[in-house]
C-alpha cells in the first residue's frame, strides 16, 4: 500500500472520530460552506397577556436576523430564527425549548420574552448546557446558570438599585411626593422591584420609598396577571389620594388602571410604570401625560451612538410599520431585543466556532459592544453588569429620557407634579 495514501486515510479517519466524540463543529459551519442554514430557537408570547410586548420582540429579532444576513450570517452561513408562540406560559415555554433543542436540534437558542418564561425556558437550556442570551429577565439572584447572557444590565441587586434610580427622578423636583401608592402585579419581575426577595440584602421599592426617602405608603395593594378590571383598586387609589402612584405593570396593566381611573374622575399627580407596553400607554394621550417608565435606549444622543443604534432604529421602523403594529419608535424593549442578538452573534464569531462551551466561554471574557452600551459578564454578579437603567416619561406626546441628568433628552427634564 501506498504509504502516503494509508496516512490520508488515518488521518481522515482520526479527523471523523473526532468530531463524533469531542462534539467539534464540523468545518463547513466555520468557513461558510454550508450545507444548511445555522438554526436559532426560541419562543415569544405571540398570544397572551404578554403578547402587546412580545410583538416588539418578535419584530426586533426578525429584523435582526435580516441584517445578519444580509451583512454574511453567522460564520459565513445564513441564518434561521424558529420562533414558536408559548402563549405566555412560562410551562409552555419550557416545552417548546425542550422540543427545539432535542426534537428540532437548533443550533443556538435565544430566550423568550418575560420573566416567569425566560426563567422556566433557561432551566432547560441549563440541563442541556447550551448557551442562553435573554434580553428581559428580573430576577437576578435566581440566574446563577453561568451560560445565560443578559442584555438588560440592571444589576444583580436591581431590587434595590432601580428603585433609587426611580426615586432620585422623582424627588429631584422642587416639592417631591411625601406619600407614595403601590399597585404591583403579582408577576415574579414585578414582585421582584417592589418587595425585593429573600436571597440578597433587604430592599425592594416599598422599603426604599419609607427607609431612604420618608414617603409614607398610603395603598399597597397586588393584583393577579392578566387582571383587566381595576375598578376596586382604582377606588383604593382614588380614595387615599398619593402624590405619588407606582405600579409594578406589564402590557397594558397601565392602560386598564388609568381608564379606570378616568372613570372616577381621577387622574394622579406623578405616576410610574414598570414595564408597559410603551404604544398603548401613549396613545391614551391626556390619560398617560406625566407617566414614567424605565429604559434603557430611547432614539436620541447619547444612545444613538451607541454600536448598531442607528441601524437598529432604522430596520426596526420600516419593520414596525410594515407589521402594521401602532407604536414604531425603537426603545427600550427593541434595544433589549437587539443587544441579546448582538451578543450571541459576538459569541459565535468570536469563537469561530458552534460549541456552545466555546461561545460561552468567549463571552465570559470578553465585552460585547451593543445598542444598550458595553456589556461585561461577571459570573459573580449572575453575569449581571452595572444597573443601567434611565427613566423616562410622556411629555409633548412623546416618551423622552428625564434622569439622569446627562442622559435626558435634550430640552427636557422631570416634570412632577403633572396635574
Amino acid at each position: 500500500m501506498n504509504p502516503m495514501k494509508f496516512s490520508r486515510r488515518v488521518l481522515f479517519f482520526v479527523l471523523i472520530v473526532s468530531i463524533a466524540v469531542l462534539g467539534i463543529v464540523p468545518v463547513s459551519a466555520q468557513d461558510g460552506e454550508c450545507d444548511e442554514p445555522i438554526t436559532v430557537g426560541g419562543s415569544l408570547s405571540l398570544t397572551g397577556f404578554l403578547a402587546p410586548t412580545a410583538i416588539i420582540h418578535e419584530i426586533t429579532g426578525r429584523a435582526y436576523v435580516d441584517f445578519l444576513n444580509e451583512n454574511g450570517g453567522l460564520l459565513g452561513c445564513p441564518v434561521e430564527w424558529i420562533v414558536l408562540d408559548d402563549e405566555s406560559s412560562p410551562d409552555l415555554s419550557a416545552s417548546l425549548y425542550e422540543q427545539l433543542i432535542t426534537e428540532d436540534e437548533v443550533d443556538l437558542l435565544m430566550g423568550p420574552y418575560g420573566t416567569g418564561n425566560i426563567t422556566a425556558a433557561m432551566n432547560v437550556a441549563a440541563r442541556h448546557q447550551m448557551v442562553f442570551p435573554q434580553h428581559t429577565a428580573s430576577l437576578t439572584y435566581v440566574y446563577d446558570y453561568e451560560w445565560q447572557f443578559p442584555s438588560w444590565f440592571i444589576g444583580l441587586n436591581t431590587h434595590i438599585t432601580t428603585p433609587r434610580i426611580i426615586f432620585d427622578a422623582v424627588t429631584s423636583v422642587e416639592d417631591p411626593p411625601e406619600t407614595i401608592a403601590f399597585v404591583v402585579n403579582q408577576f415574579p419581575g414585578t414582585q421582584n422591584l417592589a418587595f425585593g426577595n429573600d436571597v440578597l440584602e433587604p430592599g425592594g421599592a416599598v422599603l426604599i420609598a419609607e427607609e431612604e426617602y420618608g414617603m409614607e405608603v398610603v395603598v399597597n395593594v397586588e393584583f393577579p396577571t392578566g387582571t383587566t378590571d381595576f375598578g376596586p383598586i382604582a377606588q383604593q387609589i382614588a380614595d387615599a389620594d398619593p402624590d405619588f402612584l407606582w405600579v409594578g405593570a406589564i402590557g397594558v396593566d397601565a392602560n386598564n388602571l388609568l381608564e379606570a381611573l378616568d372613570a372616577l374622575d381621577y387622574r394622579p399627580r406623578g405616576h410610574f410604570y414598570l414595564w408597559p407596553a410603551p404604544g398603548p400607554l401613549l396613545a391614551l394621550g391626556d390619560l398617560s401625560d406625566g407617566a414614567m417608565s424605565v429604559t434603557l435606549f430611547e432614539p436620541f444622543e447619547p444612545f444613538l451612538s451607541n454600536h448598531q443604534a442607528d441601524i437598529m432604529v432604522e430596520r426596526f421602523t420600516a419593520a414596525a410599520e410594515e407589521a402594521g403594529i401602532p407604536f414604531t419608535v425603537a426603545e427600550t424593549q427593541a434595544a433589549a431585543s437587539w443587544s441579546a442578538w448582538q451578543v450571541l452573534t459576538a459569541g459565535v464569531e468570536g469563537a469561530g466556532s458552534l460549541d456552545q462551551e466555546a461561545i460561552a466561554n468567549w463571552l465570559l471574557t470578553h465585552p460585547v459592544e451593543t445598542v444598550t452600551g458595553t456589556l461585561e459578564f461577571n459570573p459573580d454578579e449572575n453575569n449581571y453588569g452595572e444597573d443601567l437603567t434611565k427613566i423616562k416619561q410622556i411629555q409633548d406626546g412623546q416618551w423622552v429620557v428625564v434622569w439622569p441628568p446627562e442622559y435626558a433628552t435634550e430640552g427636557f427634564e422631570v416634570v412632577y407634579p403633572v396635574r
